[in-house]
């Protein structure tokens, strides 16, 4: 019998220590914001857990850090959010602190009444923020355009629509991405129909007279960024069925227009990228990241959705971002469940 009890015992321990390995592979547990846990075998840092914030559906971010020192980020509309303003001062605790519009401010630069506005772009031009938001029309005349405040919570105003499918020639002209380059103000754009690049006036809020759009990449791709690093432009954008294998890609180029390449040398024209992060861990069709963010350790970060299943809500997740031979991929290719955290001292 005390034989028995002790290999009882013993087969008690040895669950103990496999049912927490064996639970780590299922389905994860997201948090509403990171729980600053320490990391084991690593107690002075913190980690986090994915999706960084799920209090309401965040898909398709864009953020930027305020005079504040604090990270105010924006996202495409859902229910009652017109375009949520969310803030944070570690990318990792997220609180909504406001709203880009109102009802009864609410922009209508398309034939489609009602239409949620997507994908929002925010910048600092002079002394304003300028957000660029897009907006779907019927048989696929789109619209983007364009609102300016004085802070990262506005108030801001309307100015219209900048750039129109039908004007412009592009079916789709959504998903655009603003970038100064030598005292040049350019925007970006796409959805499937190529990424096309534009030079914009001065003040950000017009495009400039005469300019002729260009395309830049093939028609497979959407949500477009580019981040400058050591002389190379790397034009990072999403690919793939948005519901349940989307993911993100990147070319690089040593010149703004291009032309972007793959690690072959193969044109992304000819729809040719390289792996950035796609499915894995539980995590589903993750993508249309914003803009990548450098904490104070010189490490690059990417706040981008994801599905938890094919079809469900998107959801805002944090990911580092691995440098290798020149290349950017978040480690895996596929979204971490939790990670050590960003350091903002």
């Amino acid at each position: 019998m005390r034989y028995a009890m002790k290999n009882y015992f013993v087969a008690l321990a040895f669950m103990a220590v496999l049912l927490p390995v064996a639970c780590a592979c299922g389905t994860p547990e997201p948090a509403r914001s990171g729980d600053g846990d320490p990391l084991p075998g690593n107690p002075g840092a913190k980690s986090y857990k994915n999706p960084v914030f799920r209090e309401f559906l965040v898909a398709d971010p864009t953020v930027i850090r305020a005079e504040d020192g604090n990270f105010y980020l924006y996202a495409t509309e859902s229910g009652k959010n017109n375009i949520p303003i969310l803030r944070s001062s570690d990318l990792v605790n997220w609180t909504k602190v406001g709203e880009v519009f109102t009802a009864e401010n609410h922009p209508q630069i398309t034939d489609k009444a009602g239409a949620n506005l997507w994908a929002p772009d925010i910048n600092k031009i002079g002394d304003r923020y300028v957000l660029y938001y897009s907006q779907p029309g019927e048989n696929n005349k789109y619209a983007i355009g364009v609102a300016s405040g004085p802070s990262p919570v506005g108030p801001f105003t309307d100015h219209g629509k900048l750039i129109g499918s039908d004007e412009i020639g592009v079916d789709i002209s959504i998903d655009q991405f603003y970038i100064e380059e030598d005292g040049h103000k350019y925007m970006f754009w796409g959805s499937f129909r190529g990424i096309w690049a534009i030079e914009l006036a001065d003040d950000g809020l017009s495009l400039k007279p005469g300019a002729g759009k260009r395309k830049i990449a093939g028609d497979q791709y959407e949500g477009t960024y580019i981040h400058k690093r050591d002389g190379y432009y790397y034009l990072i954008v999403s690919t793939g069925d948005f519901m349940k294998d989307y993911h993100v890609v990147v070319g690089r180029s040593r010149s703004l227009m291009g032309p972007y390449v793959d690690r072959a040398g193969r044109d992304m024209l000819g729809v040719h990228h390289e792996l950035v992060v796609g499915n894995g861990n539980g995590f589903v069709a993750p993508g249309h990241n914003a803009e990548f963010v450098t904490d104070d350790k010189g490490q690059d970060w990417m706040l981008y959705h994801t599905r938890l299943e094919v079809g469900g809500p998107r959801y805002l997740i944090l990911d580092r971002i691995e440098w290798n031979d020149g290349w950017p991929e978040v480690r895996g290719y596929v979204p971490a469940r939790s990670a050590e955290a960003p350091v903002f001292e």
